[in-house]
């Protein structure tokens, strides 16, 4: 399948499945196990869909194309929430908030800190709604290298021992570990409450039908 230029030529194709492509294009054949995360990633934004509203779509997109910039084609500062973010917006005219969410994903701003990056980056990417900065980062720190699902401390330390003592990423992960459980855990909550919420609806329902069916 031919990426189309801009999300404005998609025709039926709607933004989580152009992101799909993109990424497969770009991630699947040179970095499979890269392509493996952003799969699961993207499995997990859309079990975030019962709270995410209109929003729901935007995320599934960010969650595929969080980590293109991995790819050999798009790196050129070899930070990738940058490179990515950068090739989305100047090539592929994307939309703006989605630009901001691979960007800026999982505290990527604390990384661009250690990189000498941080004031490109939030020039050129204001940071996105909290709640959706939350759920992005709740959706990758949830996330093996492989896809599968795992607690967001076991996916730290991974990532802590996969790079190394003296790694730059190392050093930044340490640093956004309380932001990063924090992101995780109020997404949690709200997942949490509306779950209650819905179980409370269909408690209450079936009460009112129950008293309906008494009176009659």
């Amino acid at each position: 399948m031919n990426v189309p230029g801009t999300l404005r030529s998609l025709g039926t194709m709607n933004q989580a499945d152009w992101a799909a492509e993109l990424a497969r294009k770009f991630l699947e054949v040179p970095l499979p196990r890269r392509w493996a995360h952003v799969q699961g990633v993207a499995a997990q934004a859309r079990s975030l869909a019962p709270i995410l509203g209109d929003d729901a779509e935007l995320l599934e997109a960010a969650a595929w194309l969080h980590d293109i910039g991995y790819s050999p084609e798009l790196a050129d500062t070899s930070f990738h929430p940058l490179d990515g973010a950068r090739y989305l917006r100047d090539v592929q005219h994307a939309d703006p908030t989605l630009c901001s969410l691979v960007a800026n994903h999982s505290c990527a701003i604390l990384e661009a800190e250690e990189r000498g990056l941080a004031d490109a980056l939030s020039r050129e990417f204001p940071a996105p709604a909290p709640s959706l900065n939350d759920a992005l980062a709740y959706c990758d720190m949830t996330t093996t290298p492989t896809g599968d699902a795992v607690a967001v401390h076991d996916r730290i330390s991974e990532i802590k021992e996969r790079y190394g003592p003296h790694n730059v990423v190392t050093r930044f992960i340490r640093k956004a570990e309380p932001q990063l459980v924090s992101s995780v855990t109020r997404t949690r909550h709200r997942l949490s409450l509306h779950i209650e919420h819905q179980a409370v609806q269909r408690a209450s329902h079936w009460n009112i039908d129950t008293h309906a069916v008494l009176l009659s």
